[in-house]
């Protein structure tokens, strides 16, 4: 039994080895291979938004690497799409325009031999840029204004945004660019630090990796909001555990946090170890039974009506503060909302949520400037304004930055800083 056995170990290793060698040799160039392969058949296509849908019938070549579409645009840049062989369509993008266009299709084998190509007349339905500019959604902001648009293709395009506008007696003129391929994007531009007085004029215009873009759009004058920093002098934190309409404040006291440094106006460095730390404490002050949610409770010390909000992670980054360290990250919130206590109801009141986004595409230091700058949310994210008149502010850490933004184990912060007027 045990030699039956062994043989057919042996048998099923020797297939699998002569099946390997099938495949490589099928797919093994050869040096002196200079036979082309056949051309793709009964090519048909698909419109697309600024592109195309080929589908071919695969030559019967057993060297067969891929099908590739080429074609050459208005300003004589060429550009090549592939697709394997082990799919029957092959996606084709960058037309800035829905007129015909001249395709070639054809196959590539192993040693790079191309088949004769199939000269495909097509007709795309409206290009990428035409949709995301029909889309774009221009709103002012405090002391700033933002963009948004839908890019359902999600394909690379760069965003021009020029405004200009007359402070004392001087024009200003500026261009802020914005690189995206996400499916919905809003961008800021802000610090402008203008009066409801001083409008901005703002054109936007588009452009894609293919060499597509569009004539500038004049999206009007718009008047920017205007708040202040609401000042932390006179500012008191509940002590934990302490509950204000039901809701415990928060233990920040954990290894060296404290929870007084969120209000301080000091950042954490990795120098100072200023932040707040629940030590796994936070949902109901000293029980010990979770991480996440918990709250901290802020009396303003008088009545304001809240704009905006600028919240700090905690760095721990090296004495330096050259390195990343924990922003973005680690321990710190990456989800949190926002509520106000209402008088007139005698309850707190939902506000709105936040999510952090991680920034793409920065260097150590990079991260280090645009974590210690903080970051900034809106209290009313789409419809920019001013909360209701209050004096209690809550800040309720909803999820930390790891697992996708789904895990409760935040535990520091370390500074929050609000922005609004005061009430009348």
């Amino acid at each position: 039994m045990k030699t039956t056995k062994k043989y057919y170990i042996i048998l099923v290793a020797l297939l699998t080895i002569l099946v390997a060698c099938e495949e490589e040799g099928r797919h093994k160039s050869t040096s002196d291979d200079s036979t082309p392969p056949q051309s793709p058949s009964n090519v048909t296509y698909k419109p697309l938004f600024g592109g195309v849908r080929f589908y071919y019938d695969l030559p019967n070549d057993e060297d067969l690497l891929s099908v590739e579409a080429q074609y050459t645009n208005s300003e004589n840049k060429t550009f090549t799409f592939s697709s394997s062989y082990f799919v029957d369509s092959l996606d084709v993008y960058g037309f800035g325009d829905t007129i015909n266009y001249q395709i070639d299709v054809y196959a590539v084998d192993r040693a790079g031999n191309k088949s004769n190509p199939v000269n495909v007349t097509v007709k795309p339905l409206e290009p990428a840029i035409t949709r995301v500019v029909k889309s774009l959604d221009l709103k002012p902001g405090f002391s700033s204004f933002f963009v948004d648009w839908i890019n359902e293709l999600e394909q690379s395009i760069n965003v021009y945004i020029d405004f200009s506008y007359t402070k004392d007696g001087t024009k200003h003129e500026y261009t802020s660019v914005f690189s995206s391929n996400l499916p919905k994007d809003r961008r800021f531009v802000e610090n402008l630090f203008l009066t409801p007085q001083d409008p901005v004029n703002v054109k936007i215009r588009v452009t894609d990796i293919y060499g597509n873009k569009s004539e500038p759009v004049d999206m009007g004058q718009i008047s920017l909001l205007e708040d202040i920093k609401i000042p932390k002098e006179n500012w008191f934190l509940p002590a934990a555990n302490d509950s204000i309409g039901g809701i415990p404040q928060a233990f920040g006291d954990g290894l060296e946090g404290r929870l007084r440094y969120v209000i301080d106006d000091i950042i954490d460095r990795g120098d100072n170890l200023n932040f707040m730390h629940t030590q796994a404490r936070g949902r109901t002050g000293f029980t010990k039974d979770g991480n996440m949610p918990w709250n901290v409770i802020i009396d303003l010390g008088d009545y304001y009506e809240l704009s905006r909000i600028i919240t700090v992670q905690r760095h721990s980054g090296g004495l330096a503060n050259i390195s990343r360290g924990q922003y973005y990250g680690s321990e710190n919130v990456g989800i949190y909302e926002m509520y106000i206590w209402d008088d007139d109801v005698n309850d707190w009141v939902y506000v709105s949520q936040n999510k952090i986004e991680v920034p793409v595409g920065l260097s150590e230091l990079e991260f280090v400037k645009k974590g210690e700058a903080g970051d900034m949310a809106y209290m009313y994210p789409e419809n920019p304004g001013y909360t209701k008149k209050t004096r209690w502010f809550r800040y309720r850490a909803m999820k930390s930055f790891n697992g996708n933004y789904t895990l409760d184990n935040a535990n520091c912060l370390s500074e929050i800083t609000l922005y609004g007027r005061k009430a009348n």
